[in-house]
């Protein structure tokens, strides 16, 4: 694997998801998470390259999405404050794209392109 990026579109607001914090850990063999990485999207809610090294090995990642700082900015009471996505990279997995469309009550999360 040696791509991993996201794009956030806030739903309810009608707009990138700017300036939320995310992060990207991957799980060793005892189970343990250890963090590769944290960004902020920009403007328009987007983390273009979320690992630091060209090249990662197989296993298990997660990307953890800050959501509940990101709406405590807007003034906007929500139901999630973190939305994690876990997902397994497999031997010959180049690029994962993971979109999160999110709203205060809710979210959808899937891989792109």
């Amino acid at each position: 694997m040696n791509h991993v990026s996201t794009h956030i579109l806030d739903l309810a607001r009608g707009k990138p998801a700017a300036a939320l914090n995310v992060q990207l850990e991957r799980q060793d063999h005892t189970g343990s998470w250890h963090k590769i990485s944290a960004s902020r999207t920009d403007e328009d809610g987007r983390c273009g390259q979320l690992l630091l090294n060209e090249e990662s090995a197989p296993g298990l990642y997660r990307i953890v999405f800050d959501t509940g700082s990101y709406f405590r900015s807007l003034n906007t009471t929500a139901l999630y404050p973190v939305v994690e996505v876990t997902f397994e990279a497999r031997e010959g997995d180049a690029r994962f794209h993971i979109p999160l469309l999110l709203s205060p009550h809710g979210y959808t999360i899937y891989r792109g392109s």
